[in-house]
């Protein structure tokens, strides 16, 4: 060791720049780091972090020279072993070291994840919290505001109500005014309708008196009537009777008188028999003259017809009498047989 030592300082390298300090050094950095890590990271919780010792271990002693002597060899392939001993003892530690910083960044990874998980899980109960406050706010607004339209409604509902009420009062109030004064009038009415109708009875009784004086007046007026009507009828039946006589006694004198003209004027066939007859009607004017003339019954054999038309026809004028109505009576139009034996 002291020759090694001999020959690191013979090259002119400074002390602290040589392999031995700068692993030293090395050390002494990782183990500042992780006790400042654990330091910074450590909750209260967690344990004390592990300490962690550090000696000198020199450096791999160089191959020896080919100018060394042999007797120099033992010592330095024994200082090779422990320099190859110290060399894994410090990889193993530097390897052990490694895994407890990565256990402690997994370990601090974890705690960062759950301090953010914890500190999400509060956030999102702080955010449900306010939510439960804001929808317990909501609700009991709503409820206020159900409350209070609830309250609008029964005041409108009881004023609603108490309107109704006081109009079905009115309203009765109303119908009764209206019931009594109905009753008054119908009670007015049914006076007003007993005196019409006692009235009407003094003047149906006073009318009827009258009718009835009257009727006896007029029954004696009509049998008065009646007698001297009686009378004038039977003067005047006495007076038709006689007219009718006499006017039948003039038409039976006219009647013979056109008979025997055309008796006068008829001049009957020689096929003609006595059991032929012609009917014919004639018809006349106030003057006499022939308004026409038809055959109103043939007599079988058309020569006779015809010279009983013929006849007829001969005459210009007829004896008529003188008063319109026996003319208008027994000659405006009348009928005559024409027949050999007679003429009627």
């Amino acid at each position: 060791m002291i020759g090694h030592e001999r020959e690191v300082t013979s090259t002119g390298v400074p002390p602290w720049k040589s392999p031995v300090a700068l692993s030293l050094i090395l050390h002494l950095v990782i183990a500042g780091v992780a006790l400042a890590g654990w330091t910074w990271s450590s909750p209260e919780h967690e344990p004390p972090p592990r300490s962690i010792s550090a000696r000198l271990v020199t450096q791999q002693q160089p191959e020896p020279s080919p100018i060394e002597t042999l007797d120099d060899q033992p010592d330095r392939d024994e200082e090779r072993r422990l320099e190859e001993q110290k060399r894994k003892a410090e990889q193993e530690r530097k390897e052990e070291a490694r895994k407890l910083a990565e256990q402690k960044a997994r370990e601090e990874a974890e705690r960062k994840a759950q301090e953010q998980e914890q500190e999400r899980k509060r956030q999102l109960a702080e955010k449900r919290k306010r939510e439960e406050a804001a929808k317990a706010k909501e609700a009991a607004r709503q409820k206020a505001e159900a409350e209070a339209k609830e309250r609008e409604r029964q005041k409108a509902e009881a004023e609603k109500k108490r309107k109704e009420e006081q109009r079905k009062a009115e309203a009765e109030a109303e119908q009764k005014r209206k019931e009594e004064q109905r009753k008054r009038e119908e009670a007015e009415r049914k006076k007003r309708e007993e005196e019409a109708r006692k009235e009407s009875e003094r003047k149906r009784q006073e009318a009827e008196r009258r009718l009835k004086e009257k009727q006896l007046e007029a029954l004696a007026e009509e049998a008065s009537e009646a007698k001297q009507a009686e009378a004038r009828r039977q003067a005047q039946a006495a007076a038709a009777k006689a007219r009718e006589a006499q006017m039948l006694t003039e038409s039976e004198k006219y009647q013979a008188l056109i008979r025997e003209r055309l008796s006068q004027a008829w001049y009957p066939p020689s096929s003609a028999t006595e059991e032929m007859t012609a009917r014919l009607q004639i018809t006349l004017l106030p003057t006499g003259e022939l308004a026409g003339v038809k055959l109103v019954s043939s007599s079988g054999n058309t020569a006779f017809d015809n010279s009983a038309l013929s006849a007829v026809r001969s005459l210009s004028r007829y004896p008529i009498p003188d008063k319109r109505d026996t003319f208008e009576r027994y000659f405006r139009q009348f009928t005559i047989e024409f027949n050999p034996r007679r003429l009627k």
